[in-house]
């Protein structure tokens, strides 16, 4: 009796939410994790692919991407589809493109059509992103928190960007209005905020952020950006950062175009004090620039010599507890079938931050196989279906009209 479909055997299976570490077998039948064990049987499931040599995680989480992309905002979001999954991503943040007038449309058109998951943290600022978000009259907690509350089942939270970065503090631009109000706003909600911040002393200065005006659970992205000062004149990390740390704040990578620079990331992951989560900040803008996906970015952090155990980790574990779904990130028994399978290449490689810095490595991860949900939606080296020349009668069938070619997965 076939009691799988789908069967992912002899890969090297990194679940760090469950401790496996290991050569496993991972069984799915229907859109659910059954079984991760030593040995199953290959004749209880219907499908049966060999994962030798691959590394086998739970479907990554990027907490930190644009993904709206029927809004036309500046540079312009992505198709989550189109990019996220052959690179193992399965679940992806939009952080607030959208505010709480345009929710409702992003949630219709485009979070209900995608494969990958979509979730999002709802922009404080209504419009969304770009120019509104320097009107101090369009930053409405209330809207935004209703928002947030109204679509539970895919917002995570509260986003403030972009505000007053350059022009005097006056009456009409506060220097704290965007955090306060969003703040405000994950109060009345009862969720994170996630913050893209910059600095302007001494009226913002970038501690009151995080040790002042954040909540425990609130989310600080670009840590490493140029702008903060992370990194003192001794090339110490500064001691507000561990106790911000302390304090319950999350910090996120956030890469981005321009937020991710290796004077601050190296010294700081050397110290003790790596990104609480690796994201990549993708979108039309930056995808062929200094971040070209997550995979890039997570083999970024290998070349700084964070363990690959500990890059998984940081890419399904912990942003998995920053949006507070913790059912994700994890190859639990009763888990959605959410699952990637890497390939580790060896060889000399060399990657660049976003001031034009090189570091080098000798590990670059690839993806070799998506599992979205119990389906394959991602297969780069044809591991699911049969060598041409055993193909059934339909494959070597000559007509005019269009077949329906049998798949090696559930289709339905």
């Amino acid at each position: 009796m076939k009691t799988l479909d789908l069967l992912l055997k002899g890969g090297h299976v990194l679940d760090p939410a469950n401790r496996i570490d290991g050569t496993f077998d991972v069984g799915i039948r229907g859109d659910r994790i059954a079984a991760v064990a030593a040995s199953i049987p290959s004749d209880s499931a219907e499908h049966v692919v060999d994962m030798t040599g691959l590394i086998v995680v739970p479907g990554l989480i990027d907490i930190h991407t644009h993904a709206y992309h029927t809004r036309h905002w500046g540079v312009g979001s992505l198709n989550a589809d189109a990019h996220f999954l052959k690179e193992g991503v399965t679940t992806c943040v939009d952080t607030g493109t959208a505010g709480h007038d345009e929710f409702a449309d992003f949630y219709e058109n485009v979070m209900r059509a995608s494969v990958t998951r979509i979730l999002a943290y709802v922009n404080i600022s209504a419009p969304g992103m770009g120019d509104p978000e320097q009107v101090v009259a369009n930053l409405d907690p209330r809207k935004a928190a209703e928002t947030a509350s109204a679509f539970s089942q895919v917002c995570v939270g509260i986003k403030t960007a972009h505000y007053w970065v350059r022009d005097p503090f006056d009456a009409e631009h506060p220097p704290w209005a965007s955090v306060e109000l969003a703040v405000e706003a994950g109060d009345l909600c009862g969720m994170p905020v996630m913050v893209d911040f910059w600095p302007r002393p001494p009226k913002r200065p970038y501690p009151d952020l995080i040790l002042k005006k954040l909540r425990p659970g609130d989310i600080h992205t670009h840590v490493f950006a140029r702008q903060f000062p992370v990194i003192d004149s001794n090339g110490k990390v500064y001691d507000y950062m561990f106790e911000a740390r302390e304090r319950g704040i999350h910090f996120d990578l956030g890469h981005g175009a321009a937020s991710f620079w290796y004077r601050n990331a190296v010294p700081a992951l050397e110290q003790g004090f790596p990104p609480d989560s690796i994201s990549t900040d993708l979108h039309m803008g930056n995808i062929n620039g200094h971040v070209h996906s997550m995979l890039d970015t997570m083999s970024k952090c290998l070349a700084m010599g964070m363990p690959l155990s500990e890059v998984v980790y940081r890419s399904t574990v912990t942003p998995a507890k920053a949006i507070r779904r913790t059912e994700l990130g994890t190859l639990t028994v009763g888990a959605e079938a959410d699952v990637a399978a890497l390939r580790n290449l060896k060889g000399d490689f060399a990657y660049r931050d976003c001031g034009w810095g090189r570091i080098d490595g000798n590990d670059r991860l690839e993806c070799a196989l998506t599992v979205r949900s119990g389906k394959v939606v991602w297969d780069r080296d044809a591991r699911t279906v049969p060598h041409w020349s055993d193909g059934d009668d339909a494959y070597f069938e000559l007509t005019a009209t269009q077949v329906p070619i049998r798949r090696m997965w559930r289709d339905e």
